[in-house]
């Protein structure tokens, strides 16, 4: 009885480790953009823009 030789378990375990890996990376970098960095920096300039108005509203009124 012989044992039928392991032929290409590295590079298919290698492909799929670097695709799942990939696929993850920039699953997680998309998240991170889209649902935290970008709503944080609309809130940000929302506010800067609030303060910017107020300052512009008080410039005017001691005119």
């Amino acid at each position: 009885m012989a044992v039928a030789p392991i032929v290409g378990r590295l590079r298919k375990g290698l492909v799929m480790d670097l695709s799942v890996s990939l696929g993850l990376g920039v699953g997680m970098g998309y998240w991170f953009w889209y649902g935290y960095h970008i709503p944080n920096v609309r809130k940000r300039d929302a506010y800067y823009a609030k303060i910017e108005q107020a300052r512009i509203e008080a410039a005017g009124a001691n005119q």
